[in-house]
C-alpha cells in the first residue's frame, strides 16, 4: 500500500509504503534531488511522529533512482538567519530519525551531500549503490555541519576522515565510503539490499530491538550538538555564509 504523507494540497514530498513489519519512505522531490526544503524535512518530521507508535524497520530512500538527498536547499538556506538556525529544523528532523524505536536503514542511490549524509549518519545501517557518493562541504558555504556531521561522523569514520570531509570538503565515492565504515554494504540495488535486511530484522521480537538500539545508542551526544547549534546561529548572519552561497546558486545557473 502506497500513500502520499502531507498536506492534501501541494506536492507529496515523502511518499509511504508499509508492508508487514516495514515503513519505505521514500523522498519525492526529485526535480530537486530531494534537496532538503521545509518542506521536505517538515512533511518527513510529520510522518516520522504520525508512524513513530507502529513497530517496523524503516527505509529511508528516494522514491527516483539514482537520487538519495544532494543536501540543503541552498537557495532557501541563503535566506535563512540566525533565528531559523537557532530553530534548528535539519537537527529536530534527524534527531527524530535517530530516536525511531526500531532499526533504519538509509538505500542511497546518489549523492548524499551535506544534509544528506547528515540525514544518512541518522539511520542505523547505510546501504549504498556504486553510484553513491559522500561530502560535507557546508564549511565551503560558510557554515558548519551541525545537523550531526560534526559528531555523527567521526563515530562512524573516525576523527581523521572525519577532518579531512570536513575540513577539505573531500568527497568520498561507495567504495571508500564501504572500507571506512560510512556504508555497511555497496550494492548495485540498495534498496533491494535494505528490504532484505528489513525482512530478517523484522522476524526479531520488536521489544528486543528497541532495547537493543537504546543500548547501543547509550552513550549519546556529546556537548558538540550545542556547540554547533550556537555555532551555526553565528555563522547564518555572515556576510562570508551570504556570498559564498550566492556564488554556489550563480555556479548553478
Amino acid at each position: 500500500m502506497q500513500e502520499p504523507s502531507g498536506p492534501a494540497r501541494g506536492q507529496s514530498l515523502v511518499m509511504v509504503s508499509q508492508s508487514e513489519g516495514v515503513v519505505q519512505l521514500s523522498l519525492n522531490r526529485p526535480e530537486k534531488r530531494n534537496a532538503l526544503s521545509l518542506a521536505l524535512v517538515d512533511q518527513l518530521r510529520q510522518t516520522l511522529e504520525r508512524l513513530r507508535h507502529q513497530p517496523a524497520v524503516l527505509l529511508l530512500t528516494s522514491s527516483t533512482p539514482g537520487m538519495f538527498i544532494a543536501g540543503a536547499d541552498i537557495a532557501e538556506l541563503g535566506e535563512r538567519g540566525e533565528e531559523e538556525a537557532f530553530r534548528a529544523f535539519n537537527v529536530e528532523l534527524f534527531d527524530a530519525l535517530a530516536r525511531w524505536r526500531w532499526p533504519s536503514i538509509a538505500a542511497i542511490d546518489g549523492p548524499a551531500f551535506g544534509g544528506g549524509l547528515e540525514c544518512a549518519l541518522a539511520c542505523d545501517l547505510r546501504v549504498a549503490s556504486p553510484k553513491a557518493r559522500f561530502a560535507q562541504p557546508e564549511l565551503g558555504l560558510g557554515i558548519l555541519a551541525g545537523a550531526g556531521g560534526n559528531w555523527r561522523l567521526p563515530g562512524l569514520v573516525g576523527v581523521g576522515i572525519a577532518r579531512k570531509m570536513l575540513y577539505l570538503g573531500e568527497v568520498i565515492d561507495a567504495a571508500g565510503a564501504l572500507s571506512s565504515g560510512l556504508v555497511d554494504e555497496v550494492c548495485d540495488d540498495p534498496v533491494l539490499c535494505a528490504r532484505k535486511w528489513a525482512e530478517t530484522i523484522r522476524t526479531k521480537p520488536w521489544r528486543a530491538l528497541e532495547i537493543t538500539k537504546l543500548a547501543l545508542g547509550a552513550g549519546g551526544r556529546s556537548s558538540t550538538g550545542l556547540i554547533d547549534t550556537l555555532g551555526q546561529a553565528i555563522l547564518f548572519e555572515s556576510e562570508e555564509k551570504q556570498a559564498r552561497m550566492q556564488a554556489f546558486l550563480d555556479r548553478r545557473h
